[in-house]
């Protein structure tokens, strides 16, 4: 039953289209509490993660900040995510946390796009290779076959090659979603374990990086203000796996989550081991 459930959320994820955008994008990684900054492109996109070419290593499973600029959007989309396939220097990453505000934008900026899986060509397109001219009927006559039949065949040709290189870039491309999907099971896993309930002034104590709130330019002509609380769950590696904002107006909640998404802790342990924990932590905004 739960390997049924698992084949069916796996192949509602496979029908998520996917855009061919080429945009620049930075991704962050924490080594040793120090964040590096490496640039590079994305290949493609879509809801569940960014297939991208980067200018330095990563490793598979590693949790990064991501933030892609969008051909014709104001603001770069930001979120977190986890190296789920690499080839040499192209990684294919699956977001973590991704807001429905964020979601809304890409489906946004993706309405005016062509969805990658249109552009592929399905085998199986009835074409059949046309072999060398027959020419038994010409010999003994001095002539050649008419030019008619010759350019017919030699566009039945062109086209069946243009077939076979789309039906391989094809096979690669949703081969390469297909490892960066392989390990959502053991993602979702980790999220919807047990978790351990830590105070805050615990967890305060358990902080490596911290990046304080912008204030959002949209709430100054309201001087909104006011203490946002989150509710937090971080990872067993100390990476921020979500949030939730409890109160507080929305521009400033979605503030106060971008913002706690790059938060970096020391993993919280019991009995020496280390466990996803859940806490409450307050970020205050001024005009």
């Amino acid at each position: 039953m739960a390997a049924s459930a698992h084949r069916r959320e796996l192949a509602s994820r496979r029908r998520r289209m996917r855009y061919r955008v080429q945009a620049p994008l930075d991704v962050t990684v924490l080594r040793s509490g120090i964040p590096d900054t490496v640039p590079g492109r994305s290949v493609n996109l879509g809801e569940g993660g960014v297939a991208a070419v980067l200018a330095g290593e990563l490793v598979a499973g590693e949790s990064v900040g991501v933030e892609i600029r969008l051909p014709q959007s104001a603001d770069p989309l930001r979120t977190r995510a986890l190296v789920r396939h690499h080839d040499k220097l192209r990684y294919g990453m699956e977001f973590i946390g991704l807001s429905s505000k964020q979601q809304a934008v890409i489906r946004a900026w993706a309405g005016g796009a062509k969805a990658e899986v249109d552009a592929g060509v399905r085998p199986g397109t009835g074409l059949v290779s046309g072999g060398p001219p027959d020419t038994s009927k010409f010999r003994g006559r001095g002539t050649r076959p008419p030019a008619r039949k010759r350019g017919r065949r030699g566009w039945i040709f062109l086209l069946l090659s243009v077939a076979v290189l789309m039906a391989v870039l094809w096979w690669r491309w949703n081969r390469g979603w297909e490892d960066l999907e392989s390990g959502l099971n053991r993602s979702a896993a980790g999220v919807t374990e047990a978790r351990a309930h830590v105070s805050a002034d615990v967890m305060e104590k358990l902080v490596t990086h911290r990046v304080d709130p912008e204030y959002p330019a949209a709430a100054r002509p309201g001087k909104l203000q006011g203490i946002i609380l989150l509710d937090v769950v971080v990872g067993r590696d100390g990476s921020v796996v979500e949030t939730r904002a409890l109160n507080g107006p929305e521009i400033l909640a979605q503030a106060a989550m971008d913002a706690m998404r790059w938060w970096r802790f020391e993993p919280y342990r019991v009995d020496g081991q280390p466990v996803v924990a859940e806490t409450t932590v307050a970020m205050e905004f001024k005009p």
